[in-house]
């Protein structure tokens, strides 16, 4: 099973710590040793562990859009990738 963490600070201006959000990974290393992800960007920082089950090179994360104005961390497998893929595409 992955775990995450994260911190929001309500003051934008008061940065999270890039060094707090990988020693929050560091302690529940246990639930994900397989990978770790972390993004820190001003008052936000997100973080997670990895337990890989398929795509293990491709399920890098946290994951972005095309853009890299959204990310996201989650736990889950999408199985009917291929379908949805085709059905999107």
């Amino acid at each position: 099973m992955c775990g995450f963490v994260g911190i929001l600070n309500n003051d934008p201006n008061h940065p999270v710590s890039r060094d707090l959000i990988v020693d929050m990974c560091t302690v529940i290393k246990h639930r994900g040793p397989d990978a770790e992800g972390v993004l820190v960007d001003r008052n936000v920082g997100i973080g997670m562990r990895r337990l890989s089950g398929i795509d293990v090179e491709g399920g890098k994360q946290p994951q972005q859009n095309e853009d890299g104005s959204i990310h996201i961390v989650f736990n889950g497998e999408i199985y009917n990738y291929r379908e949805m893929r085709r059905d999107l595409a």
